[in-house]
This record gives structure tokens, C-alpha cells and sequence, in this order.
């Protein structure tokens, strides 16, 4: 099989402005970079802000992390026309062909975006809990279909008056079978199960 023939599998990472996609990003990369090779692509809407804070925090290689310019809406790049995004990603795998798999960090938006299935294979939605405990049973596609619902900064509940236990439940409830996780990414705490959840279902080889 040729490095062309070779499906490099794309981790799509979603969710509201400042609930933690970058973080967990950057949390991913220096857990992963070790045993697998990783690239990463950024969507800002006027800036390439996350994508230097990427290189900046030393997640990767500088040439490992390419950031996108949307313009407009952040969620039209991610599914309606994911061209810049899959054009990214095809660039990466080109300039190194070894990539076992690319991080796609959607722009910050609201709980309807959702990621093409031609530019992800898995999709991570992070929601926090400061902005209360009644995000999951919103719902939306990011809260019920992506593959794995991540639930950052839980070390705030106790000051915004949050319940991880109604999280949890609604959480189970808005998505049934598909997994969820708490994490506190300012610690690490839960890395390891999304870690996990990516080699296991993006058939990672161990």
C-alpha cells in the first residue's frame, strides 16, 4: 500500500468559544506525540490565534500545525464547505506522509455544528461546565451525535453552582450509548480516557 492508498485517520474537535478545544488539543498532542505522528489543523475566523498558541505552547513541530482562516461563519468551514479545511489536511499528509492521524479544531460556535463526514472520521465535542449544568440536555448535534462528548473544567462546578451528577444524567440521556467524559484539562484530569477513546476508535495501532 502507498502513502496515497493509506487513509490517515481526521479527529474532529468541536465545540463552543472557550470551552477548551484548543486546550484539549494541546493536551492530545503532547500525550500522543510519543507513539504517534500527529498533525494538526486550526479554524479561526480572522486570525490564526489558535494555531499559535499551538506552536507557542510546543505541542508539535511548528510545520505540524497549519491554522485556517474561515471568514464568516466557523461552522460553514467544518461541514458546508469544508474545501480549506480538507485542502489542509491533504497538504499535511502530503508533507509528511507517515501522519497516523490529524487533530481538526473547529472554530469556537454554538451547539448545532457539526463536522463533514469528509473531513472527519471521529468527532469530539467539548463543552464546559461554567457555563452551567444544563448545556447537555440542550442538545444539539454536537451534545447528541458526535462520538465522544468531553466535559471540561470540572473543577468549576462548585463555584457556578453546577451538578456533574445532572450532567451526567442528562448527558447519558441526550446520547444514549455514545460515551462521554469529565475532564479537567488544566490538570489532566480524564486525558487519558479521551486519549483511549481515539486509538481505540480510530483504530490506532498500540
Amino acid at each position: 500500500m502507498t502513502d496515497q492508498d493509506r487513509h490517515v485517520l481526521r479527529v474532529g474537535v468541536g465545540g463552543p468559544v472557550g470551552s477548551g478545544k484548543t486546550a484539549l488539543v494541546d493536551a492530545l498532542c503532547k500525550r500522543m506525540r510519543e507513539r504517534y505522528q500527529i498533525g494538526v489543523v486550526t479554524n479561526d475566523i480572522y486570525t490564526r490565534e489558535d494555531q499559535q498558541f499551538l506552536i507557542r505552547s510546543q505541542a508539535l513541530p511548528e510545520e505540524r500545525i497549519m491554522g485556517v482562516e474561515t471568514g464568516g461563519c466557523p461552522h460553514t468551514a467544518i461541514r458546508e464547505d469544508a474545501s480549506m479545511n480538507l485542502s489542509a489536511v491533504d497538504d499535511l499528509c502530503h508533507r509528511f506522509p507517515e501522519l497516523d492521524f490529524v487533530l481538526v479544531e473547529s472554530g469556537g460556535d454554538n451547539l448545532s455544528a457539526t463536522f463533514s463526514p469528509e473531513l472527519a472520521d471521529l468527532t469530539i465535542y467539548v463543552i464546559d461546565v461554567a457555563a452551567g449544568d444544563k448545556i447537555p440536555r440542550k442538545g444539539g448535534p454536537g451534545i447528541t451525535r458526535s462520538d465522544l462528548l468531553v466535559i471540561n473544567k470540572i473543577d468549576l462546578a462548585p463555584y457556578v453552582g453546577a451538578s456533574l451528577d445532572v450532567m451526567a444524567r442528562d448527558a447519558e440521556k441526550m446520547r444514549g450509548e455514545r460515551p462521554f467524559v469529565f475532564t479537567n484539562l488544566k490538570t489532566g484530569e480524564g486525558l487519558e480516557s479521551v486519549a483511549d477513546f481515539v486509538v481505540r476508535q480510530g483504530m490506532l495501532h498500540d
